[in-house]
């Protein structure tokens, strides 16, 4: 498997993306709603639905998206908007952590920590 380049981001450069990445964010998030209510609606067979299968396509999309900016997104139940970008704090490999109801980057965890670990980044790197 060919190696990927991780990029690192400084809280400040992660700061300066969420612009664009809240946007995304909030385009996944209402597609992910569309699904459900389509799923509510007309129950099992719902992932063969045409509209469905296009706003799958679309979420896909935006999280290619999210990934060439540097970031990944981590809310799989598709209710908080949960994104990680990769960054060092105290010379260790750390995921900083925003979700789609805060203004800025102000949390990071561990990469096996999970969003349960959340830790407020030390004042020096913001």
């Amino acid at each position: 498997m060919p190696q990927v380049d991780v990029k690192y981001f400084t809280p400040r450069e992660a700061q300066k993306t969420l612009p664009l990445v809240k946007q995304i964010v909030r385009d996944i998030l209402a597609n992910a709603n569309k699904i459900k209510t389509i799923a509510e609606s007309i129950g099992d067979d719902f992932e063969e639905n045409h509209e469905v299968k296009t706003l799958t396509a679309q979420i896909h999309s935006f999280m290619r998206e999210l990934e060439e900016i540097g970031c990944t997104y981590k809310d799989w139940n598709f209710e908080i908007g949960l994104v990680d970008f990769p960054s060092v704090i105290n010379g260790n490999d750390v995921l900083l952590c925003w979700k789609s109801d805060e203004e800025d980057i102000r949390f990071y965890h561990g990469l096996l920590d999970g969003f349960s670990g959340r830790k407020e980044i030390p004042q020096e790197y913001l």
